[in-house]
């Protein structure tokens, strides 16, 4: 990873395009930016080796898939340094999509889908409140989700 390489106008304008869509050809982005096919290239290259491109995916949609219920769960550890096993733990459970080790209210802040109430009490009581590192719990149902975009590069 090259921690020292700078983005430019260029490379910024790409990421934005990428962003947009990760399947359009370099050549498109070329035709578009008024450079080689080679130079898109060369520069996407850069911007992966350097760390700044980490990978493509392709998004789908939760509830298309029957994932109905998106909330969020603040955990509060008993120790801090049981923060390794518990997420050891959260890691191997398929409904968090999202873990974060936080300051403030809770130590660990994640991201849960599950199919159902049902299935987020289920994985709450059986899975996420019996582990014995965890002190207590608070989840937050999500309503609905106006915003989600990558950052701006």
């Amino acid at each position: 990873m090259n921690e020292n390489y700078r983005i430019d106008n260029l490379d910024r304008s790409l990421l934005t395009a990428l962003q947009a869509d990760a399947r359009v050809p370099y050549a498109e982005l070329a035709k578009r930016h008024g450079v080689s096919p080679g130079t898109v290239h060369v520069r996407v290259e850069k911007m992966k080796q350097a760390g700044i491109i980490t990978g493509t995916q392709a998004t789908v949609d939760p509830k298309a898939l029957g994932y109905q219920v998106c909330c969020f769960i603040g955990i509060n550890l008993k120790a801090a340094g049981d923060y390794p096993k518990v997420l050891a733990k959260l890691q191997a459970l398929p409904e968090v999509v999202e873990a974060y080790y936080t300051t403030g209210h809770y130590s660990i802040f994640t991201k849960i889908q599950t199919r159902s109430i049902d299935a987020l009490h289920h994985l709450l009581v059986n899975q996420i409140q019996a582990i014995p590192q965890i002190q207590s719990t608070e989840t937050l149902l999500s309503l609905q989700q106006p915003i989600q975009r990558q950052v701006a590069p």
